[in-house]
């Protein structure tokens, strides 16, 4: 497992833990779905009922895997032990990606331009020079914009613990290659 995908994913951790107590909770996961949600206001229902499932899941999967004393909190170590599991995690990865990519295309064109990847990236809590430089490490049209594939696949690959050098490295504070 590669340095780079657990700082990747201690940062999302960090964002994640929306009440700072240190451990993650079902709360968290939806007062960041209400964040994202209200983030992407030009978006259809049936997008945001989308995002809000799969926030649901990546909690009830961390849950249903982790918390065997089932007193409703995941730790780092619990947290790292899932998500960087690829057997463990990667369809709740895949329906992230899906719903959260296609929440920044509200007029279905297949493509996310800057200003709603950087309102939905800002409101799940990354800084903006980290959001522009992941934006510009996914090579954007002439139009300022990037296929909402890229985006999924950029999450996806955020969450591979055998991946370094790759866009989502920006955001933890990498450089990617």
């Amino acid at each position: 497992m590669h340095a780079a995908a657990v700082n990747r994913v201690r940062v999302v951790f960090d964002l994640f833990d929306a009440d700072g107590n240190g451990v993650l909770e079902p709360v968290d996961f939806e007062l960041m779905a209400d964040r994202v949600v209200a983030a992407a206001p030009h978006s259809a229902a049936a997008d945001h009922q989308a995002l809000r499932a799969a926030f649901h899941r990546y909690w009830t999967t961390l849950a249903d895997v982790l918390d065997t004393n089932g007193d409703g909190r995941i730790d780092f170590d619990e947290y790292t032990a899932c998500v960087l599991s690829p057997e463990r995690f990667e369809a709740t990865i895949d329906e992230f990606a899906e719903a959260l990519a296609a929440l920044g295309d509200p007029e279905g064109l297949g493509t996310v331009g800057r200003a709603d990847f950087m309102a939905l990236m800002l409101a799940i809590g990354f800084e903006e020079e980290r959001i522009d430089a992941l934006f510009d490490a996914f090579e954007p049209s002439a139009d300022d914009r990037i296929g909402v594939d890229t985006w999924a696949v950029g999450i996806r690959d955020y969450y591979a613990p055998d991946k370094a050098g790759i866009p989502g490295d920006h955001l933890a504070g990498g450089v990617a290659a």
